[in-house]
């Protein structure tokens, strides 16, 4: 029998459902409150772990925040469990599972052998019972690497999306960037712009330039064009040399119909990409953020932290080369500040790599939240200790085009040099070959934009 109330400090606590305990067990979120739900008290947020900490596996399987029925994303989570897996844990409590990954014995193979078991749902229960550093330290056991051009999530190794946004998708401003970025070391993940103009023509005229970049200077990395999936396919469909293909992706049904996508556009891509995308490496590259189902009204209910791990649960079935939050970039009424923003991508990089994704984080906030350089650099820091995979950059980590901070070039670099990391092997390779990088290190020719617009002319 499923219980689903308390007492504490002399009050009883009793909550109408499993979605009412995810939400009231969650840390403070001004998205949840924006929402009217989760937690009234510190104490009823208390009372909310400790009954959600007694909630089993099956429990949480059978009681997703969106019905099954009602919903294509909770059908694909849970038709695509592994049977074997899910066996082995349906009968541990939340709590249990946290013990299970906090414990100095539990290793990454011991983790993989069941992430194909869990829901989104689960994984959300047992992140709000864990505080920022055991966040960090289970998210470092969830290696996650991938191969495409080059080989992301590597132990030792931090990379980057080289993201030379421009306010009119001018070729002359977006190559400077590009000239400067890699110049720091920066582009193993992605060179990735988000254009200005949704059109097949702009993305086909930007993969076309970024890919003679890549071509002529012999980078091993992918480019790609974050504009609407539907956009990129008709530009690739065109001969468009695409890298990656991106979507923004959100935890229900309703969500992804607000993105303009369901899971058969999802589908089409794949075929499409598999056709004209280097044979069989994963091309996919997906992006989320706490809050968006708020925002297009589809959250049914649930929190923003369960509906952004449901994302998490998504995007593996489809085989994704990169994932990543972009944190703080929706704004206060999600993530009031600082503090909400550090937490938030502490949970989803945890969430995501539990779940078996490449994750990266663009670790960033909007001029009008309450939060600034500091708090940036603090969450980058951590996530480094975390083991995210990649960061984002950006030229002085001001992005000119979408409005909002983010990292920098000189983020990337420093936050290598501090904990001893090195771009991807490939990159670092081609880093060495033409004496931007020796040894780990940036040479003095680091921040040199000129000395790579000469190389390419």
């Amino acid at each position: 029998m499923i219980t689903l109330d308390t007492r504490l400090d002399g009050r009883h606590y009793q909550f109408a459902e499993i979605k009412t305990v995810l939400a009231c067990a969650n840390e403070e979120k001004s998205g949840d409150r924006l929402a009217q739900i989760g937690s009234s008290s510190e104490l009823e947020r208390v009372a909310a772990k400790y009954v959600l900490s007694g909630l089993t596996m099956q429990a949480l399987r059978q009681a997703p925040v969106v019905a099954y029925e009602d919903d294509e994303v909770t059908r694909l989570i849970d038709d695509s469990l592994d049977a074997v897996a899910f066996e082995k844990i349906k009968n541990w409590t939340v709590s249990d599972l946290r013990e299970f990954l906090l414990a100095s014995t539990t290793d990454l193979k011991s983790i993989e052998e069941i992430r194909w078991g869990f829901t989104g749902e689960m994984v959300a229960a047992v992140t709000k019972l864990m505080s920022n550093m055991d966040l960090i330290l289970a998210g470092k056991k969830c290696q996650v690497i991938v191969k495409a051009k080059t080989t992301l999530g590597l132990s030792g190794r931090l990379a980057s999306r080289l993201q030379p946004n421009h306010p009119n998708d001018s070729i002359e401003g977006i190559k400077a960037s590009i000239f400067e970025g890699l110049s720091y070391g920066v582009g193993d993940a992605v060179i990735g712009i988000n254009p200005v103009y949704d059109s097949a023509d702009t993305v086909g005229r930007l993969l076309h330039e970024t890919a003679k970049i890549i071509d002529r200077l012999q980078i091993p990395t992918q480019n790609c064009i974050l504009s609407h999936i539907t956009t990129q396919m008709k530009a690739i469909e065109r001969g468009a040399p695409a890298g990656l293909i991106f979507q923004s992706i959100a935890g229900s049904e309703k969500g992804n119909t607000a993105f303009g996508i369901n899971l058969e556009t999802l589908r089409e891509a794949i075929v499409l990409g598999k056709k004209n995308i280097s044979g069989t490496m994963p091309f996919m590259y997906f992006e989320t953020g706490q809050g968006s189902e708020l925002s297009s009204l589809s959250h049914y209910g649930a929190d923003q932290v369960t509906m952004e791990a449901r994302c998490y649960a998504l995007a593996r079935c489809f085989n994704p080369f990169l994932v990543n939050d972009v944190v703080g970039f929706i704004g206060p009424e999600y993530l009031a500040d600082g503090r909400q923003m550090i937490r938030a991508g502490l949970e989803d990089h945890f969430m995501a790599k539990l779940l078996g994704l490449p994750m990266g984080v663009d670790a960033c906030y909007t001029n009008h939240m309450n939060a600034d350089q500091n708090d940036l650099e603090n969450l980058t820091i951590l996530l480094t200790a975390a083991g995210v995979n990649y960061f984002m950059g950006v030229p002085m980590g001001d992005d000119v085009m979408l409005s909002y901070q983010t990292t920098s070039f000189h983020d990337i670099a420093s936050l290598r040099e501090i904990n001893n990391l090195r771009p991807a092997p490939e990159f670092e390779a081609w880093l060495e070959s033409i004496s931007i990088m020796k040894d780990g290190r940036l040479t003095d020719q680091a921040g040199n934009a000129a000395y790579i617009a000469r190389m390419f002319s």
